[in-house]
């Protein structure tokens, strides 16, 4: 299981109050730790307090799994409590992390059914922050495959929670950040699969038009992602490498001479402590892009690419949030409605490319209708840029979101630092709701974490 790197990194305070971020390494704020070493200690922690949130991995990007008082540790809670081969149907403990669940089943032919850009979250913060993969165009958010969940509300009962059974809280959990409850376990079901690889199809896009299209012709695949070369301007704007992919058959790999379940190589490159963050600027991340780029265009149209170059290809470079150097980083995920989205991406890449700081890290993809409540998906498409946490940068973000909300969209919670309240309430509709269900909860100042607390939630 992966330690939280901030939490490792957070220096000599004292063993109960330690300086927590996310991933981002921005902002920081003093918390109080717990740790929690199984479900029934979880009520005897958190009896009287108040200000708390779950942590899993720390993998959200902001400052969502920092408590406004307290932070409790789930990493401990990560036992599989149960499988039936027959339906593909696991039920496993919120501290399980997608890794654990990838090397225990894809040997034996199952793979999860959503999966983020990371192996290195925890099967609760998945479902806190309703994740979306690279097939959320044909199959949603993680949060539709979840068929029932243990909630641990405030007054200290564990509660069955799941379509049929407090629906209601069920369906405000999935996006709703752990500030309904904490997530004991869960249960959902893993898709069959005859091999670890990925029938991967590249295509060059030369701008943002061809972007956009070749995305909307992937509609019918079952994953479709694209790199953007956001410092690209002029008539180049929006350029990118479309990777479209499909499972491959257990046959295939054996005519390529593939093992059909490939593990991966041990030892992955760490950006080592201590990295100055000139070493991204203009300069290198445009040369970066360029060589990329050619690189991609030049490789071949279609290959087999093993699922962990496919779906997490940061993860074989450890600790790469310390490329940005102490002040750390920020990411800006948005999605914007279908309907007018070349217009606005294009602005927004303009603005990014004139600023000229931006990191070769930069995602667009399809999604697909959104799973109500603070669900972060809509049908549209999302971009994902990550930025040096400075002045210029928060400059240009506040600029980036007025079109966001402009044209109807919103930022995604589990990688926000920095927007505004107004921000927020303008993107999600269903807040009020949400509102009302953790008064009803009584969950109002017993939950909160710094997200929370930064956008009134």
């Amino acid at each position: 299981m992966l330690a939280t790197p901030a939490l490792a990194e957070a220096g000599p305070e004292a063993q109960s109050l330690r300086t927590l971020s996310g991933w981002g390494r921005y902002p920081r704020a003093a918390s109080e730790i717990l740790a929690a070493d199984a479900p029934g200690t979880l009520p005897i922690l958190l009896r009287g307090r108040r200000g708390v949130i779950a942590r899993g991995a720390g993998r959200a990007y902001g400052d969502a799994a920092v408590g406004q008082r307290t932070t409790v540790l789930t990493g401990a809670l990560d036992r599989l409590r149960g499988f039936d081969p027959a339906t593909g149907r696991l039920r496993a403990e919120a501290g399980v992390t997608l890794a654990d669940i990838v090397r225990t089943f894809l040997p034996r032919g199952f793979f999860p059914p959503v999966v983020p850009g990371t192996q290195f979250v925890t099967l609760g913060g998945m479902i806190a922050s309703d994740v979306h993969g690279k097939n959320h165009h044909r199959e949603g958010g993680f949060g539709a495959h979840v068929e029932a969940l243990t909630l641990l509300t405030p007054d200290g009962v564990p509660r069955r929670c799941s379509r049929d059974q407090n629906p209601d809280l069920f369906a405000l959990t999935l996006g709703g950040m752990g500030l309904t409850g904490t997530i004991l376990d869960a249960t959902f079901r893993l898709r069959p699969v005859e091999s670890g690889w990925i029938c991967q199809q590249t295509r060059v896009a030369a701008d943002l038009s061809a972007m956009l299209r070749a995305l909307e012709e992937d509609d019918a695949a079952t994953y479709s992602v694209a790199w953007i070369d956001c410092l690209a301007r002029g008539a180049s704007l929006g350029r990118g490498l479309v990777y479209r992919g499909e499972h491959a058959g257990r046959q295939a790999c054996l005519a390529a001479g593939r093992d059909p379940f490939p593990i991966p190589a041990h030892g992955r490159l760490t950006v080592p402590p201590g990295l100055p963050a000139w070493t991204l600027n203009r300069a290198s991340v445009t040369a970066f892009n360029a060589l990329y780029f050619r690189r991609g265009a030049a490789a071949g149209a279609s290959g087999l690419v093993p699922w962990h170059s496919y779906f997490f290809p940061l993860d074989g470079l450890a600790a790469w949030n310390r490329l940005y150097g102490a002040r750390g980083f920020v990411q800006h995920q948005c999605v914007v409605p279908r309907r007018g989205a070349e217009a606005v991406l294009s602005g927004m890449l303009d603005r990014v490319a004139r600023l000229g700081t931006a990191s070769p890290l930069a995602v667009l993809k399809r999604l697909g209708p959104g799973g109500g409540g603070l669900s972060f998906p809509i049908d549209g498409y999302t971009l994902a840029l990550d930025l040096p946490a400075n002045a210029a940068t928060f400059a240009l973000l506040d600029e980036l979101d007025r079109s966001v909300v402009a044209a109807g969209g919103r930022l995604y919670l589990a990688k926000d630092a920095r927007q505004s309240r107004e921000t927020f309430e303008a993107g999600y509709p269903a807040l009020p709701t949400f509102r009302d269900l953790r008064r009803q909860l009584g969950a109002e100042g017993v939950l909160a974490s710094r997200l929370s607390v930064r956008l009134g939630m």
